[in-house]
């Protein structure tokens, strides 16, 4: 089965929840970092490997038809369905009925999630059910949750979000077949969600892709502040401690005092390049040691305090340093190669970790770095963390990172 390559957005509601800010335009022309949000979802699609975007607008249609236009300029096609501002979801997809693809993927306008759509399509051609949701774990508390996700798999979509197991928040990004949710569609007025996700659950029908990446939402004027320093898009380098940034002790022993931290050749001279190109550094490290009862916690405080001195006299301050205290069987969310500290890093400093460069020395933080989905530099014999860092600010001189505040 091909992938699909047509987006569907729903975008066609009051925001009334924003107050004034949508006095005079729609929920998705709300500006974010400088841009309507709408901007920064389709460039997300686009990147995506999406071509089509149909838009299912309502409320102040011109506004959002007037700005994007035929797509061009964004490099998508674009087309428009356009309803009664009141109208409910379903009624908005069962419209444009004669305008969806086989296959599409739906995307409510106010939420963004740095997805990766390849992985997305994977679980989905490989459970074989016909629509399937993306759900953010919300560990948390971020929102409040409506669905339980198990294996794969929607047991309960609750809109009232009060049944018990619920373990994440539906945020749309599903892929849908065409055929399968038209026919659920009511004839009446409904949201598109309550007419097709409760059904295919309850048929043991409804896909769940469950991601720990935060979403980003204009929906309300709380969420829109956290997606602003989301979109503002600090450039952030994520280090590996023990053999990226210092020597590494040897197999099963540990750092317990601050005289035995020994940096690598080069490695403070890297921390030097990145403080003056900007970026903001922090680091995620295994501590078995704790787990295992060979340190303590104050041990590892008193060298990481070193630690984060010595950087700062070099001029390349540590915002924060992450750690695993487990043993190595004790079956934490955190220890490498699984991705729980680079998630807990996303969520306290609104990072895009698809924009994120980790650098590690260890098969477990490749590891860890593509189940988080960052981009992953590994220090060995060919390249130190200062090859790595030069290139990187150097790249970063030539072709900003950040979206461009010029309009279509």
């Amino acid at each position: 089965m091909e992938r699909p390559r047509q987006a569907v957005i729903l975008a066609g509601g009051r925001g009334t929840r924003l107050g004034l800010l949508t006095a005079d335009r729609p929920k998705p022309m709300v500006e974010v970092a400088g841009r309507p949000f709408i901007a920064h979802q389709i460039e997300l699609l686009r990147d995506q490997g999406f071509t089509k975007v149909l838009l299912l607008l309502g409320y102040l249609p011109h506004t959002v038809t007037e700005y994007l236009g035929d797509g061009s300029s964004l490099g998508v096609e674009i087309s428009y369905s356009i309803t009664d501002a009141d109208d409910l979801t379903a009624k908005r997809l069962a419209v444009a009925a004669d305008l969806l693809d086989e296959h599409f993927l739906l995307a409510y306008c106010d939420n963004y999630l740095p997805m990766n759509f390849a992985t997305m399509w994977e679980q989905y051609q490989s459970a074989g059910l016909p629509v399937q949701v993306t759900g953010y774990s919300n560990r948390d508390g971020y929102s409040k949750s409506g669905m339980r996700i198990i294996n794969g798999r929607v047991e309960t979509f609750d809109r009232s979000r009060s049944a018990p197991g619920l373990n994440s928040v539906e945020i749309s990004y599903a892929i849908m077949n065409r055929d399968v949710v038209l026919n659920l569609l009511p004839i009446e007025q409904e949201l598109l969600e309550q007419a097709v996700y409760p059904p295919l659950a309850a048929a043991g029908m409804l896909g769940g892709y469950l991601t720990e990446h935060r979403y980003y939402s204009c929906g309300d004027e709380k969420k829109l502040a956290i997606a602003q320093r989301f979109f503002a898009r600090t450039p952030t380098v994520i280090l590996d401690r023990d053999g990226t940034m210092n020597v590494r002790p040897p197999q099963a022993q540990y750092i317990t005092d601050p005289s035995q931290l020994q940096w690598l050749p080069g490695a403070l001279e890297a921390i030097t390049v990145l403080g003056g190109a900007g970026y903001r550094i922090l680091v995620v490290s295994n501590q078995a040691g704790i787990g295992r009862g060979a340190m303590t916690s104050h041990d590892l405080d008193r060298v990481t305090e070193k630690l984060m001195q010595e950087a700062a006299e070099v001029g390349g301050a540590i915002e924060r340093v992450y750690h695993c205290p487990h043993g190595w069987d004790e079956g934490c969310l955190c220890r490498k190669p699984l991705p729980g500290m680079l998630h807990d890093a996303q969520r306290d400093f609104d990072l895009d970790l698809t924009r994120t460069v980790f650098i590690g020395d260890d098969e477990r933080d490749g590891q860890a770095a593509a189940a988080a989905g960052a981009r992953f530099e590994r220090v060995d014999s060919q390249q130190t963390l200062l090859d790595i860092v030069r290139r990187l600010a150097y790249a970063d001189r030539r072709s900003s990172t950040h979206l461009p505040a010029t309009t279509p």
